[in-house]
């Protein structure tokens, strides 16, 4: 790929990635957040998290499938990071919005309440991946250990859609969607190297 082209879709990549916060600041400077403006935010934050997650996610099963598309690659990075930056917003809002920063009552929510405690828990295994996603922490770790380390995202991201499916209203199935696309981009990955095994072991076969 062209390096202008590189930077064209990066540019967009970063224009997409701040849209949301965008609507959010003009929709707080307009106030025009609805009704209930913690909520929105909330949601927004939210479910824009789980987007970016589970676009990141993706990026390696179509790779695979679809060689020609290798390049995604340059943008798992970014993604990834916006994910964890829209993820903290959601958590400050949270911790500013709803407990008001209070210790003791953030404590009791998180010990008492399953769907924030199924949200830190994600936070918090997004934390070392965006802590490590340089390349200079890529060489410090050297690239077994960073792959291992990096697998937490596919825990964060089910954590994550755990976390949406509590918070909701019993019979709401607002996550249900989002929960298909994270299931069947999970089971790609095994699916994706078991297939490349079988097809490789007729090669290996004749070679012998």
């Amino acid at each position: 790929m062209k390096r202008s082209t590189l930077i064209t879709l990066k540019t967009l990549t970063w224009i997409a990635c701040l849209w949301p916060l965008a609507r959010l600041v003009w929709g707080a400077v307009t106030n025009n957040l609805g009704a209930d403006p913690t909520a929105t935010i909330t949601f927004t934050t939210g479910s824009t998290t789980l987007n970016l997650l589970t676009i990141s996610l993706a990026i390696t099963p179509v790779r695979r499938l679809l060689p020609r598309l290798s390049w995604l690659i340059k943008f798992r990075r970014l993604l990834g990071l916006f994910a964890f930056f829209y993820a903290t917003l959601h958590l400050f809002t949270y911790i500013a919005l709803y407990a008001g920063f209070n210790v003791n009552a953030m404590i009791a929510d998180v010990t008492k309440r399953r769907f924030i405690t199924m949200g830190v828990t994600a936070w918090l295994l997004l934390l070392p991946l965006a802590a490590t996603s340089t390349n200079w922490a890529i060489r410090k770790l050297g690239g077994k250990r960073w792959n291992r380390l990096h697998k937490l995202v596919y825990l964060a991201a089910v954590c994550g859609v755990i976390h949406y499916w509590w918070q909701v209203k019993t019979g709401v199935l607002a996550p249900l969607w989002i929960t298909i696309i994270v299931a069947a981009l999970l089971l790609a990955r095994p699916v994706q190297s078991w297939l490349q095994h079988r097809k490789s072991r007729p090669a290996a076969v004749r070679a012998i």
